[in-house]
């Protein structure tokens, strides 16, 4: 919902700092695969009980998968390194409340079931989405340059980062939290399906 609006303050000085990295020599892609590994030690932080000291790698593997963009932009975008950087960010976007659930399993299990399952069904419809608009040969930049059809909705990356900040920082209330998220989860996907049945329903 915040993605298109937060793109326009963030990818002036992305930019200029993916010219300066890309200028280095640093490929894209392996921006992407040091964001993943920065979200990667955030969750095992996660579950190592330091939820707090665990945004820091959090917050920077959000850089990097910012950055990775503003690398390619500024060599050359390549299909494969947006198939990367989508699954490296699935990848992250599950490792997160996985790593809750095994902090604390007899609290957060139930709750981290029903958020990650909201997340499958949520990135579903979002990849279907994506397929059916290159088939179209539709565009769209509103969140940025992209690999990839990004639809909006009204939760986005922002919001899952936002949310994700607030698990770290609050840990103790992540069950009732990740229910919220989770409805919320469930009910972005169905509006996209509801709009895909208006555009795609030939």
């Amino acid at each position: 919902m915040f993605d298109a609006t937060a793109r326009k303050l963030i990818d002036p000085p992305l930019n200029a700092v993916g010219r300066w990295v890309a200028a280095l020599g640093v490929s894209a892609n392996q921006i992407t695969l040091l964001g993943l590994a920065l979200g990667l030690i955030s969750a095992a932080m996660i579950w190592g009980g330091v939820p707090v000291a665990a945004l820091i790698p959090l917050l920077l593997s959000r850089v990097a998968d910012g950055l990775d963009g503003a690398v390619a932009r500024s060599t050359r975008k390549t299909d494969f390194g947006g198939f990367v950087d989508i699954a490296c960010d699935f990848l992250f976007y599950g490792a997160v409340p996985l790593a809750f659930v095994l902090l604390d399993p007899a609290a957060n299990a139930i709750a981290g079931a029903f958020l990650l399952a909201s997340f499958y069904f949520n990135g579903t419809s979002f990849l279907g989405y994506a397929i059916l608009a290159e088939k179209r040969g539709m565009e769209t930049s509103a969140q940025g340059s992209k690999s990839l059809y990004f639809s909006n909705g009204l939760l986005e990356g922002s919001e899952t980062i936002g949310f994700f900040v607030l698990l770290c920082l609050f840990p103790q209330f992540f069950a009732p939290l990740a229910w919220i998220f989770g409805a919320l989860c469930y009910a972005t996907a169905i509006l996209r399906i509801l709009a895909a049945r208006q555009i795609f329903n030939d």
